[in-house]
């Protein structure tokens, strides 16, 4: 469910900012625990960056899945919070923070819906992230046309020229998916040193020694139009020739700026932009406040979903005596609960 703006303050029991898979993950957890999450994110659509920037990108460390893509991850983890059912408020980013005198939070969005909530879940991923940009004057002019930082559609490239910059795992990845795909690819970096997979690098190189695809390093210094569209680049190499490159379409891969945004400002312990929490509940220094996912460090934290799965489970154990202050939350598994297969409405199996 999808919500539109409201004047009037919306009171929760949570709120959760961010709708990627973790923040997906979040809604479940509280939902075994019978509290309604409504979910805020700055994107059009759930998913977050899995979606938003690898829709087609296999993952092989889900647990029990041994290879799904981002938008299958996203599309199975909303179908599995569907008995909880959230309700999203897609396309705003949470402005304002405060704390009540009653002990729950003011909070508020950018196009002005307000919460009154209870507890708060930052499963905001690595912030506000942007793609870094490619430094040539003019050249902007061509983004969403011939010049992508995102591939939406791959289909969108078939039987095009194109030159992908970028020596890490998205330009690799994206060179390897698009060689068959498009007319040629041309994988320009500016050194001979990668930080990508060895085995994507080992496979580029095969396929640059078959001659499928080709290698030029070296670094954007100029562009040529012609009929209004962006028709050719320079490209400067490491001996001071600049070169003339010819090209439909030029996709460039540099990596993402995190900006931790608004976040920044509500108070809590930052660390090199990540949020502090603790390893018990994975709550902030302020109490009903939690961070999940990339958003947080702690000592031995590893960005993994597979971590922000088991960080969203105790989170929710953490919230629960915010929330219900008087009851006494018991341990419980899906497996052998008839509460729990009354709230996920299953039935209960019946052993012999």
């Amino acid at each position: 469910m999808n919500a539109q703006t409201n004047s009037t303050p919306i009171e929760t029991d949570a709120v959760i900012v961010g709708a990627g898979p973790v923040g997906l993950f979040q809604v479940f957890e509280l939902g075994l625990l019978e509290i309604k999450a409504h979910v805020i994110d700055s994107l059009a659509s759930v998913g977050g960056q899995c979606v938003e920037l690898y829709p087609d990108k296999p993952i092989y460390d889900i647990p029990a899945v041994p290879v799904c893509t981002g938008q299958e991850l996203t599309d199975n983890l909303l179908k599995q919070i569907e008995p909880f059912e959230p309700t999203f408020h897609l396309g705003q980013e949470v402005t304002l923070v405060q704390k009540r005198d009653d002990g729950r939070f003011d909070l508020q969005t950018s196009i002005g819906t307000q919460f009154i909530t209870k507890t708060i879940f930052i499963a905001a991923g690595v912030g506000s992230f942007q793609p870094r940009t490619i430094k040539v004057d003019g050249i902007e002019v061509f983004e969403g046309s011939q010049l992508f930082y995102r591939v939406k559609d791959p289909a969108r490239f078939a039987g095009r020229n194109i030159v992908i910059c970028g020596g890490g795992d998205s330009a690799l990845d994206w060179a390897l998916n698009l060689q068959d795909k498009a007319e040629s690819v041309i994988l320009l970096h500016r050194r001979d040193d990668f930080r990508a997979a060895p085995a994507s690098v080992a496979k580029m190189k095969e396929l640059c020694d078959a001659y499928e695809m080709q290698l030029v390093i070296g670094q954007v210094s100029g562009f040529e139009t012609k009929d209004d569209k962006l028709s050719e680049i320079k490209v400067t190499g490491a001996d001071g020739v600049t070169r003339r490159m010819p090209l439909d379409d030029l996709l460039v891969f540099f990596g993402l700026s995190p900006k931790l945004g608004p976040i920044a400002e509500w108070g809590l312990e930052i660390e090199r932009k990540q949020l502090a929490v603790d390893t018990e509940k994975f709550e902030t220094n302020i109490p009903g406040i939690f961070a999940v996912g990339d958003i947080n460090t702690y000592p031995g934290k590893k960005k993994l979903i597979l971590s922000g799965f088991h960080e969203a489970a105790l989170a929710a154990f953490g919230a629960a005596p915010y929330i219900f202050p008087e009851k006494k939350i018991h341990m419980q598994y899906t497996t052998t609960s008839p509460k729990l297969h009354k709230i996920l409405g299953v039935e209960s199996p019946v052993f012999d």
